[in-house]
């Protein structure tokens, strides 16, 4: 460990407009900052690969409906099985959602997403946080590195990002076989292949251990639902901090004053 505090927390790609929840483990990593000192990590899980993760709540400005809005992609198995960094955006949706936003709105938020322009869905994602400066300060590490990956600790449970059918899919290592969960008790086998950690990624209940084997936090901001997942037991050199309240938590935060 270093001797000064790393603040860490981590999150999927959670929207264009990120959802509330992150931006309150942001606010928390910077009032520990402000207490502590120290540096903040961001770990962004952008090898996830469930499209519902990157749904936009926003509310109508004048009936104050809720509306879901979510990229649209190259292809259906990519919106199904390519992991977020590889999901390539259709080249109509910027222009397209931009149309709706005047509807949810005001003018700073569609001028920041009118100046967004990147080829993935996490790509995009982390250039609107940067432009809404929810980043500023804030080191982001990714789960798609390369680099990162082969660092990181041997799991036995993960992913593995491999070819199929001309994209990148996320296969789940089951029974020695590289599997697609199409939903319910129905898989899809792929063919083997062959792969090295710089193809592999966690799964949920391995991801604080091979995270924390590269990063090396001291502390970690934690969400409602990761409380009840985490296997705390496995690194007790991190003190958990729940992270702070905020209101209407899964709808898109879209204020710039940061």
């Amino acid at each position: 460990m270093s001797g000064e505090p790393v603040i860490a927390f981590g999150q999927q790609p959670c929207g264009f407009f990120p959802r509330r929840f992150l931006v309150a483990k942001i606010f928390t990593a910077r009032r520990l900052r402000d207490e502590l000192g120290g540096r903040i990590v961001f770990f962004c899980h952008d090898s996830d690969h469930d499209p519902r993760e990157t749904r936009t709540i926003l509310r109508h400005r004048t009936t104050g409906e809720a509306a879901s809005l979510n990229f649209a992609v190259a292809n259906k198995l990519q919106r199904k099985f390519s992991p977020l960094y590889a999901k390539r955006i259709a080249p109509d949706w910027p222009a397209r959602t931009l149309l709706q936003l005047p509807n949810y709105v005001d003018a700073g938020p569609i001028e920041v997403f009118r100046q967004t322009s990147a080829p993935t869905v996490s790509e995009f994602c982390l250039d609107m946080y940067r432009r809404m400066g929810l980043l500023d300060g804030i080191e982001v590490v990714r789960s798609s590195d390369p680099a990162l990956r082969r660092r990181a600790c041997t799991v036995a449970d993960f992913f593995v990002d491999v070819p199929y059918e001309g994209e990148t899919v996320r296969a789940r290592m089951r029974d020695g076989a590289l599997v697609l969960h199409e939903g319910g008790d129905s898989f899809v086998t792929l063919p083997a292949c062959s792969f090295d950690k710089g193809h592999v990624s966690p799964t949920r209940d391995t991801r604080l251990r091979w995270m924390q084997s590269v990063i090396r936090c001291t502390h970690y901001v934690a969400g409602q639902g990761e409380q009840a997942y985490l296997h705390q037991d496995e690194a007790p050199e991190i003190t958990f901090v729940r992270r702070d309240e905020i209101a209407r938590s899964d709808e898109a935060y879209t204020d710039l004053r940061c």
